[in-house]
């Protein structure tokens, strides 16, 4: 069973960025976009997330079209962590939260007490709790990234998106995403779909990785496939050593020259 399936998707702004492209993702598969600036990661995550509708081509999340969902519909299939997460708006951070279970409610319904008990869950499994009466104005960059990744283990979705989660965050953070993400997709079995630009950490907790390059897919498979010396001149322009990591058995990328 595929999670999303995509059938020759045309998309740009002004000019094409995204050009016939074709791939699909099974169900409870941690799966990674990379490629460089400018490549169409963030656009692609945007197509997958309905933010906007191809110029051609079909999306299907879980044999569905995606054009035939509601809005609701798609926000209990789907949930999106995007790149920019700056809100300016005076809401707690608990209320932000709370704002992931709303493609549960009617119209009109209240919030009640098993939808603060996810938002609780939600807020520590990110390490967010102690922020909840704060506002969200007065957080930081990488804290408010964490909450807006709370916001979405707390829409209970089969599948996450998310378009560059660690860009924001330190190391530290940046491994308890990833490991809480991972975590979530082995006991689950949630489908993640991840733009991240780290080759190595990408490498390091994907199933299978997805290169983008001007717009195309130039290859995808498992990390031990796609990773490689080629891959990364075609794409990248530079020379790289490629080995496993001692200490975490995935491979390692390390830029030689260009």
């Amino acid at each position: 069973m595929f999670a999303i399936e995509v059938e020759n998707l045309q998309f740009g702004y002004k000019e094409k960025i995204i050009d016939d492209i074709s791939f699909k993702i099974e169900e409870g598969k941690f799966v990674s976009l990379i490629g460089p600036n400018g490549s169409g990661k963030s656009t692609i995550i945007k197509l997958l997330s309905h933010l906007y509708p191809p110029w051609k081509g079909k999306i299907l999340i879980g044999n569905e079209d995606i054009n035939s969902l509601s809005k609701k519909e798609l926000a209990r299939k789907v949930s999106l962590v995007p790149q920019n997460t700056l809100i300016d708006y005076d809401f707690t951070v608990e209320d932000i939260v709370l704002m992931g279970r709303y493609p549960y409610k009617k119209k009109f319904e209240k919030y009640d007490e098993k939808d603060y008990e996810i938002v609780h869950e939600a807020l520590k499994a990110t390490n967010t709790l102690h922020l909840k009466d704060k506002y969200i104005t007065e957080i930081s960059g990488g804290e408010r990234q964490r909450v807006i990744i709370a916001k979405a283990l707390a829409q209970e979705t089969p599948i996450i998106l998310l378009d560059e989660p660690t860009s924001h965050l330190d190391i530290n953070h940046q491994m308890e995403i990833l490991n809480l993400l991972r975590r979530l997709n082995k006991e689950k079995k949630t489908t993640i779909i991840i733009a991240i630009h780290d080759i190595n950490l990408a490498s390091r907790y994907s199933d299978e990785i997805i290169i983008i390059g001007s717009g195309k897919i130039i290859d995808n498979g498992i990390p031990e496939k796609v990773i490689t010396k080629e891959n990364m001149e075609k794409v990248y322009g530079i020379n790289v050593a490629i080995e496993i990591n001692k200490h975490t058995k995935s491979l390692s990328i390390t830029p030689i020259s260009n």
